[in-house]
C-alpha cells in the first residue's frame, strides 16, 4: 500500500498547480474581505485548511485506491447519516440547515458527500463494466446519487443536488450510456425541474431564476444587485485590472459574498481579463491532469474515478463563473480552490489525492 516505487508516478504537476492555485485563492480572499474586521481571519483560516489539505493528499495518494471500493457502502452510509444529523443540530445560514457546528469549525457534510458519490459510482460502473446498458442498471445507478441528493434538497441545497446529478450523467455516458437514453433522462429531468419550481422549491430558490429572467436595474440588494455588483467589477478591470487590493467595488464593499461566491469578479476587477484567463488556465490544467489520470488508470475503478474529480472541478468552475458573467441564476457553488470555505478545500483535496493514488498506480507493479 505505501510502496516507494509508487510514488515514482507522483504528479508534482498536478500537486504544483492546486498549491499555487490555492495560494492565490488566500491572496484573493484576503483583498476580498476588503479589511472588514468581522472577516479578518478567513485568510489565516483558509491557510489552515490548505494546509491540512495538503497533507490530505499525500495521505491518500499513499493509499491504494482500490481499497476504497471495499469501503464504499460504509463511506455512503456514513454520509446520510451525517446528513440525517443535520436536522438536529445543523446551524443554519441563508435559510437552509447546512453546516454541523463544532464550536471550533463548521463542517459541510454535503461537500464531503460530492466526493462519496464519485467513489460510488465509480465503484458501481467499474462492477458492471460487461453488463448491458439496459434501463434497470442505469436506474440503479441513479438510486445511488437520488439517495444522497434527496437529503441535501431538503435542507435545501438545490445547487449541490445539481452538482451530484450532472456528476451521475456524466460519469453514466463515460460508462457506455446511450442516446436514446440520455434524450429520455433530459426530458423527465426537464418536467422535474418545472414542476419542483412551482411546488417544491423554497422562495428565494424561486426568486433566483425570476431575478435572472426579469432582472430589477433597480435592485439595491439581493442576488440581482450582487450580479449587477460583479458585472460593473468585472468590466471596469479592462485588460490588465486595477492592481491588487485596489478595485473599487471590492474595497468599497459593494458586492457582497465577494470572497466566496463573487470572487471571480474581485480577480477580474483587479487583475483584469489577463488575470480571468490566466485563472481559468490554471483550473483547466488541473482538469487536464485529472483526466490524464483516467487516461493512465489501469482499471475501470481508477478511470471512473479521476474523470469523477475531473468532473466535479470542471462544473462548478464553469457554474461559478458564469454566475459571475450573468449567464445563469446565481447558485451558491464557490470558484474550486480559490473560494473561501474550509468543507469545501478539503473535499477537492481527497478528490486530488485519489486522482493521484490512481496516476501513481499506472503501471503493474515490478516483483
Amino acid at each position: 500500500m505505501f510502496r516507494t516505487e509508487n510514488w515514482r508516478h507522483f504528479d508534482f504537476w498536478l500537486l504544483g498547480m492546486v498549491v499555487l492555485t490555492m495560494i492565490f485563492g488566500v491572496a484573493m480572499i484576503r483583498s476580498a474581505i476588503a479589511g472588514n474586521e468581522t472577516l479578518a481571519e478567513l485568510p489565516s483560516r483558509q491557510i489552515t485548511w490548505a494546509s491540512l489539505g495538503f497533507l490530505v493528499i499525500l495521505i491518500v495518494a499513499a493509499i491504494d485506491y482500490r481499497l476504497w471500493g471495499g469501503a464504499v457502502r460504509w463511506m455512503y452510509l456514513a454520509v446520510v447519516l451525517f446528513l440525517l444529523l443535520l436536522y438536529f443540530v445543523g446551524g443554519q445560514r441563508f435559510g437552509a440547515a447546512r453546516w454541523i457546528e463544532t464550536g471550533l469549525i463548521s463542517i459541510q457534510p454535503t461537500e464531503l458527500a460530492k466526493i462519496v458519490i464519485i467513489i460510488s459510482l465509480a465503484y458501481y460502473f467499474s462492477r458492471t463494466i460487461e453488463q448491458p446498458r439496459s434501463w434497470w442498471w442505469l436506474i440503479k445507478s441513479l438510486f445511488i446519487a437520488v439517495g444522497v441528493a434527496g437529503f441535501i434538497y431538503i435542507q435545501p441545497n438545490l445547487s449541490n443536488v445539481i452538482v451530484i446529478m450532472v456528476i451521475w450523467a456524466a460519469m453514466a455516458w463515460l460508462a457506455g450510456l446511450e442516446v436514446r437514453q440520455l434524450i429520455v433522462i433530459g426530458v423527465v429531468g426537464f418536467v422535474l425541474f418545472v414542476l419542483a419550481f412551482f411546488f417544491f422549491m423554497e422562495p428565494y430558490q424561486q426568486a433566483r431564476i425570476y431575478n435572472f429572467l426579469f432582472p430589477d436595474p433597480t435592485a439595491s440588494y439581493g442576488a440581482t444587485y450582487n450580479v449587477q455588483q460583479a458585472l460593473i467589477a468585472i468590466g471596469s478591470g479592462g485588460l490588465t485590472g486595477k492592481g491588487y487590493g485596489h478595485g473599487t467595488q471590492t474595497q468599497l464593499r459593494f458586492m457582497k459574498v465577494r470572497h466566496t461566491d463573487f470572487i471571480f469578479s474581485v480577480i477580474a476587477e483587479e487583475f483584469g481579463f489577463v488575470g480571468a484567463v490566466l485563472v481559468i488556465l490554471l483550473l483547466g490544467f488541473i482538469i487536464y491532469r485529472c483526466l490524464r489520470a483516467a487516461r493512465l488508470a489501469r482499471d475501470p475503478f481508477g478511470a471512473f474515478l479521476a474523470y469523477g474529480v475531473a468532473i466535479l472541478i470542471f462544473f462548478q468552475s464553469a457554474v461559478n463563473i458564469a454566475v459571475n458573467l450573468n449567464l445563469i441564476p446565481v447558485t451558491g457553488l464557490p470558484l474550486p480552490f480559490i473560494s473561501y470555505g474550509g468543507s469545501g478545500l478539503l473535499s477537492l483535496m481527497i478528490g486530488v489525492g485519489l486522482v493521484e493514488s490512481v496516476v501513481m498506480r499506472h503501471k503493474p507493479l515490478d516483483f
